[in-house]
């Protein structure tokens, strides 16, 4: 089973999705989309197996956000894919792509709705809440 991570190690998120695909005893592949940034065609249909719009995929803080004035809701797909495109910084992540679905996974926890094996204990996230599944 292939399982994808557009991740960031910076990201506390990131890293506890990641250790979450890890418990479940699946080594995914991990695209570290600030260094490798997906092309505007793949953010777009993550975005549409999401099931959500583009600009829900679009991170403001700490970001170029408000400075592009990609705040404007007349901007098109297209001029949001130029921004993204030009500062992946502005995607938000996790994304994990597997077999069962795409899921932006925050919180962390959202991808055991699409993992093959959910059931991985108890696990303890970075800042220490406590996530139970399965057992």
């Amino acid at each position: 089973m292939t399982v994808t991570i557009y991740h960031n190690p910076a990201c506390g998120t990131s890293r506890n999705t990641l250790a979450m695909i890890r418990a479940s005893g699946i080594e995914p592949e991990v695209i570290d989309y600030l260094k490798t940034p997906p092309a505007r065609d793949t953010i777009r249909d993550l975005a549409a197996r999401i099931g959500v719009p583009l600009r829900a995929l679009m991170r403001e803080k700490g970001t170029p956000y408000a400075a592009l004035g990609l705040q404007d809701e007349t901007m098109t797909d297209d001029a949001l894919l130029d921004a993204m495109e030009a500062h992946p910084v502005l995607l938000k992540r996790p994304i994990v792509v597997t077999p069962k679905g795409v899921r932006l996974c925050r919180p962390s926890e959202v991808v055991l709705e699409i993992l093959p094996n959910p059931d991985i204990g108890e696990f303890v996230k970075e800042d220490g809440e406590i996530v139970r599944s399965g057992r």
